[in-house]
């Protein structure tokens, strides 16, 4: 069976198709490498370099690698960045998911997996949140993913597409064997800004508003180490190929913590005090949001392999330490 995989160069997508091998599916890479990193791709994966919202470039692929299935990653993620330039989301979260969908469609594709977001639903009124919340996002990141999820359900319905809608929480570590881990440039994820602060990438971490209301008052999310995530999708694509049934999850541990609990977190796994400081809330930040994982945990039997903050942070900060000596070894190789 052959997997295509959409932003396969990128931080989450390159982790899908590391474990999309180990589970002995082939898989096949589209990434234009906007942020995505070439070496992040396995030497024996075909990666074509591209736009997903190519609609004949990804029919191409579809046809030429005989795909049975795609893992659509692509997209922009940056919540205040989606306040700031709407339009490019719902061009890159939106319309050319449309246009991979239709592709699909069109080339006998029969399941599509989604890598849809917490933030579909905005400002929830009870925490955890479960799927059958409503779906009220706050920012047009996640009404740009609300959108696609929407396309899907009309096309499943209209079409013999299956889909299933995976629903992120806060996604962050990194490979345990050092193979792959977060490189976007100018990530703004709190666990890579602040290992990146403990090895002096970066001269401070800011917190972002301290008059939530939380116990301290700093925003609250559930993270989820990025392997357990991809082994939900594995186990996801397993689900939709013997059922075909198509269905929305949520991915996270039913467990928030803190910006504060975070940072304290990192300082104590690094070893070293970091500089915080107070900044202004960013647009579109909701107070709290943590998953009800009952769904994927009942209907997949997935249980997660490391839904441990401190060994999360550990992943994140050997990353962040190899990227930071491979720097220093080009320098000098240069030099």
């Amino acid at each position: 069976m052959s997997v295509l995989v959409t932003g396969g160069a990128g931080y989450i997508g390159s982790h899908a198709t590391l474990a999309l091998q180990a589970a002995g599916f082939g898989v096949v890479v589209i990434d234009n490498l906007s942020t995505g990193i070439r070496e992040a791709v396995p030497a024996d994966v075909p990666l074509i370099i591209g736009d997903v919202g190519d609609a004949e470039l990804t029919a191409k692929s579809i046809r030429d690698h005989g795909v049975d299935a795609i893992m659509h990653f692509a997209g922009s993620i940056v919540v205040p960045e989606s306040v700031a330039d709407p339009l490019k989301y719902y061009r890159n979260n939106t319309s050319n998911s449309r246009n991979l969908i239709q592709s699909a469609v069109e080339g006998g594709v029969g399941t599509f997996i989604f890598s849809s977001t917490a933030a579909v639903y905005g400002m929830p009124e009870t925490v955890p949140v479960t799927e059958d919340a409503p779906t009220v996002p706050i920012n047009p990141y996640g009404t740009s993913k609300l959108m696609t999820e929407w396309m899907l359900r009309d096309t499943t319905a209209a079409h013999g597409l299956v889909a299933g809608v995976l629903r992120y929480f806060n996604v962050a570590g990194a490979d345990p064997e050092g193979r792959v881990g977060q490189s976007t440039p100018a990530a703004t994820h709190l666990i890579k800004v602040a290992c990146q602060a403990a090895i002096g990438a970066r001269d401070h971490v800011s917190i972002f508003g301290e008059d939530f209301p939380t116990p301290d008052g700093t925003g609250i999310r559930d993270y989820i180490h990025v392997c357990d995530l991809v082994d939900a999708h594995v186990a996801v694509l397993r689900h939709l190929m013997t059922t075909r049934q198509s269905l929305t999850m949520n991915c996270g541990y039913a467990r928030g913590y803190s910006v504060r609990e975070v940072l304290d977190t990192v300082q104590r796994v690094a070893g070293k005090k970091l500089d915080i400081r107070s900044a202004p809330r960013r647009a579109g930040d909701p107070p709290i949001i943590v998953a009800d994982n009952t769904r994927i945990t009942k209907t997949l039997n997935w249980q997660p392999k490391y839904a441990d903050l401190d060994f999360i942070v550990r992943t994140a900060l050997d990353w962040e330490i190899r990227c930071q000596k491979a720097d220093v070894s080009r320098q000098k190789s240069v030099s």
